[in-house]
């Protein structure tokens, strides 16, 4: 039987690298499956979305497992974070005016009809309506600066400055949505010691 695939694993020293300072990357394109909303992180519609694309995720990679197809590991949660008039510089804007895609990359050879196969699924059961939202996407932010943040998610401003300064030292800029990769889990971790990539695409 094939080796399980973990594409965080795979990926890891170039798409998901967590440098302490700031780095450029180059992002390759990738296979999500993404959901977008509108408004706070705290709030219910976040909620509810972040338990559609977990089901759907995990709906997709059992049903591929038991029907013996290729297994593989759920991506880490990711989300990119822009405001309601389209600038990427969204965090002076009220919550209400955040705009979301809370995303999980997935191997390419997951197909839309495993996507609609496990919606299905999930409906049947009387899972969250939200579900019908989760679809696959392609994304490709190429050229990035990358760094680790340790922390509260409401702290990370200072590590965003330290990214821009970087970029703009060498004569980049930002041009894309604010990108985060959450590698912990905040219901187990405390705040102090939460661990997030961020990521920006540059000009």
């Amino acid at each position: 039987m094939p080796e399980k695939i973990d594409l965080f694993k795979q990926l890891k020293r170039e798409d998901y690298k967590a440098p302490k300072n700031p780095e450029f990357v180059t992002v390759k394109k990738g296979k999500y499956l993404a959901i977008e909303g509108r408004g706070a992180p705290d709030g219910e519609e976040f909620s509810a979305k972040i338990g559609a694309v977990y089901s759907v995720a995990y709906t997709v990679k059992m049903t591929r497992k038991y029907n013996g197809g290729q297994d593989y590991v759920v991506g880490k949660l990711e989300a990119q974070w822009w405001g309601d008039d389209g600038s990427d510089d969204f965090s002076n804007l009220p919550a209400d005016n955040w705009r979301y895609r809370l995303m999980m990359r997935t191997p390419d050879f997951v197909g839309t009809d495993e996507l609609e196969k496990a919606i299905a699924a999930l409906l049947e059961k009387g899972k969250d309506p939200a579900i019908k939202e989760v679809a696959l996407v392609e994304d490709h932010e190429g050229d990035c600066v990358q760094m680790l943040h340790v922390g509260p998610y409401n702290q990370e401003s200072a590590t965003i400055e330290k990214m821009k300064a970087y970029a703009k030292d060498r004569g980049r800029a930002f041009g894309g949505r604010h990108h985060e990769i959450y590698i912990s889990d905040p219901r187990r971790v405390p705040p102090e010691r939460l661990k997030t990539i961020l990521r920006m695409p540059l000009d």
